[in-house]
């Protein structure tokens, strides 16, 4: 079970901005000690927090933030992976195959690497908590995000493999399930890098639609009071949703049929 008391350590990746910061401020606000991470590193850090050098591409930089934790805490007793990018709305097609690997390095190959360094010290310890922050979209489709969605899928389905995996050992993984949210992940998407005029018209439809769903979103500190929550949680679910919204596309994905789904979706997003 997850300790809670000053000397429990939290490793939250993609600590810079949005989630990620929300999620890590209220950690060190409950009394963990919490390193944060970015590209960046210290040059990143928001005022109340430590935040280490991380490139979650890349095997050697992960290894080397790891044991940085545990050279200084001797344990990390939560993770969090947070770090990820998404493609602009755009066609699926418009994506070259190396654009859909670099977001599958990022948000889920990334997401696998930080369990592979972390898992043997919570394993070690004999005790721990991963929590993995996936989407809406890893269980329900989004036009027009397919990759994004993509990704969220892989998540979902390795987080709950992985916590069957672990749990006898002492170790809990959930994912947390949040819609959009009031951050600037719009303005840190990256552009499809085979863009075609067949979806043109749609892109900027979309992109104007999505606009408009970010303003009337919930703040993320929505989703870093539900990672307090499964952090603390005795008995912690394999999923959680996260917020308003994202509770009510659960309940209309799990008692609606695929077709109303499917009509719902494109009407919200005002899809002919």
């Amino acid at each position: 079970m997850m300790k809670k008391n000053d000397h429990a350590v939290a490793f939250v990746t993609g600590a810079s901005s949005g989630l990620g910061k929300a999620t890590a401020t209220r950690l060190a606000e409950a009394g963990y000690k919490v390193f944060g991470t970015s590209r960046r590193g210290a040059s990143a850090s928001p005022s109340s927090l430590e935040m280490l050098p991380l490139d979650v591409t890349s095997d050697a930089s992960v290894k080397a933030a790891v044991a940085e934790v545990i050279r200084r805490e001797g344990r990390i007793d939560l993770l969090v992976n947070n770090a990820g990018f998404n493609v602009a709305v755009g066609g699926a097609e418009e994506s070259s195959i190396q654009q859909a690997q670099d977001i599958f390095d990022t948000n889920f190959f990334g997401t696998v690497r930080m369990s592979l360094a972390v898992v043997p010290h919570m394993r070690q310890q004999g005790n721990g908590r991963i929590i993995n922050i996936g989407s809406v979209l890893g269980f329900m489709a989004m036009p027009y995000m397919a990759l994004y969605a993509a990704t969220k899928h892989a998540i979902e389905g390795y987080s709950k493999s992985l916590d069957h995996e672990l749990r006898n050992m002492g170790i809990r993984v959930s994912v947390i399930e949040p819609a959009f949210m009031k951050t600037a992940i719009d303005a840190n998407s990256r552009d499809a890098d085979a863009k075609l005029d067949a979806y043109r018209d749609v892109r900027s439809a979309m992109d104007k639609r999505l606009k408009e769903m970010l303003d009337v979103a919930e703040d993320p500190e929505v989703v870093a009071d539900t990672v307090l929550k499964v952090a603390r949680a005795a008995s912690p679910k394999a999923r959680y949703t996260s917020g308003t919204a994202a509770a009510r596309l659960r309940l209309m994905h799990t008692l609606l049929p695929a077709s109303l789904v499917d009509a719902g979706i494109r009407k919200q997003l005002r899809i002919a």
